[in-house]
């Protein structure tokens, strides 16, 4: 399989490897698994009417870094916004030299409209698509970590606005990279 390929690519370092896609964080809660008693009715308070934060995301594989940016919309133009933040990171920059990147997509609306095409054909010189069958969301690596963002950093939390829901979601980025990236044997203690 070709993505098999593309990940060999990124581990030897002749690529850069992102899993991109989109999801949506709602200020009312998500109720995740939890411990409670037997019987015991749980409740989570969701007062008003519940507003969204659509999340634009990209998952550099190698690195388990999450880039993100949020926006009120889930459109063409909020994914092509999207693209600019991974041409200031990853893009080519004058004296410098990069890596082609690749990035895994799959086949949503806002992926194959005109605008999002047209914006990716200007970008061919060093990014190259991926593209998923369609109904795979297994081969996208990104969609763990919207788990995780969501049952773990944002469960059982009531957001009075959206703003304070944006700025969760990107605290919880800053988290999740943290941890994904932590050196578990830095710290070792030797014992006798």
């Amino acid at each position: 399989m070709r993505l098999q390929l593309r990940r060999a690519q990124a581990k030897a370092g002749d690529i850069v490897l992102l899993y991109a896609d989109e999801s949506e964080a709602l200020t009312h809660p998500y109720l995740a698994r939890v411990w409670a008693k037997r019987g015991a009715d749980l409740r989570v308070p969701a007062p008003g009417q519940s507003k969204k934060v659509a999340i634009m995301g990209a998952l550099d594989w190698l690195q388990r870094k999450l880039i993100v940016t949020t926006s009120r919309t889930k459109r063409s133009a909020d994914f092509i916004a999207f693209l600019v933040t991974l041409d200031q990171l990853y893009g080519p920059k004058p004296g410098e030299a990069t890596k082609p990147v690749v990035i895994v997509l799959d086949n949503g609306p806002i992926h194959i409209s005109k605008a999002t095409r047209a914006a990716l054909a200007t970008r061919a010189h060093w990014l190259a698509i991926e593209w998923l069958p369609k109904y795979a969301p297994e081969l996208n690596d990104i969609e763990v970590v919207w788990h995780d963002l969501k049952a773990f950093n944002l469960a059982h939390k009531t957001f009075t606005h959206v703003d304070t829901l944006d700025a969760a979601i990107h605290r919880a980025v800053d988290d999740l990279n943290a941890e994904r990236n932590r050196d578990l044997l830095g710290k070792l203690r030797i014992s006798a």
